[in-house]
């Protein structure tokens, strides 16, 4: 009996991390661009999302943000709430520059090593200092490693934030990176109409001084569109339409904190 126990234990433990990590599967390319393109970020085709992860960071996203007023060029910043916490003017800045701010997390922390409690705690704290902030809550959610877990999905829905991955990335976050291995990444990936594409404009969660290689690519990507006729904007422009909430619920549905 007692064996039947904890053989009867550890399948329930097993199911239930299943579950956890199946949704961390979307970090896969070609099942996320196939099953859930929305969750990739392709929306329209005339436009490419350009968005940002790990800051607010005063070492550069100032630079990051004056150089996308001088390309004319909007953009989505994810935040990692700690960073903005201390940061709230940077933040606000963001926000007047004509920039959309989503929710990265509060830290830099990978949600398969939390309980989705946790999870939740940590999106809806960040979401909430952005709202307090900004004066305007926040639309998106996008992961740190871009790995989602059952509880990322069921967080997002029960705080009204929508997933989103990328389409194509500049690998920026690596020692080695340089502005024209970044471009030479994002054009493997696609620089085309109805891309996301990542970057980063902080090295909190990389290689230091790293953010220089993405901040020195910004703009032959802007060359690159302007070359196809295509327009440089904010994840909320691209996606107009684009829906992933099906899936989201489906997941959720499946899990509980």
């Amino acid at each position: 009996m007692r064996r039947g126990l904890l053989v009867a234990a550890g399948g329930l433990a097993a199911a239930g991390m299943v579950v956890h990590a199946g949704p961390a599967v979307t970090a896969l390319e070609t099942i996320r661009r196939r099953a859930l393109p929305g969750l990739s970020g392709l929306g329209r085709p005339d436009t490419v999302a350009l968005t940002f992860d790990d800051g607010p960071d005063p070492a550069s996203t100032p630079e990051f943000l004056r150089a996308l007023a001088d390309l004319r060029v909007p953009a989505t910043f994810f935040v990692l709430g700690a960073a903005a916490q201390g940061a709230p003017d940077l933040l606000r800045r963001i926000r007047d520059d004509g920039h959309e701010i989503g929710v990265h997390g509060w830290t830099h922390r990978s949600h398969l090593r939390m309980t989705p409690w946790r999870v939740h705690h940590q999106l809806a704290r960040t979401a909430e200092l952005i709202s307090d902030v900004c004066g305007t809550a926040p639309e998106w959610f996008r992961p740190p490693y871009g790995i989602l877990s059952a509880g990322s999905l069921l967080a997002a829905a029960r705080l009204g934030l929508r997933p989103v991955l990328w389409s194509a990335w500049g690998r920026d976050w690596r020692a080695a990176a340089t502005p024209e291995s970044v471009l030479a990444d994002l054009r493997r990936g696609g620089i085309r109409g109805g891309a996301t594409l990542l970057l980063h404009d902080s090295d909190r969660a990389a290689a230091p001084g790293s953010w220089r290689s993405g901040f020195g690519a910004l703009a032959g990507i802007a060359d690159d569109c302007a070359r196809q006729g295509l327009r440089l904007t904010r994840l909320s422009d691209h996606l107009t339409g684009a829906r992933e909430g099906r899936y989201a619920e489906a997941i959720a549905g499946t899990a509980r904190p």
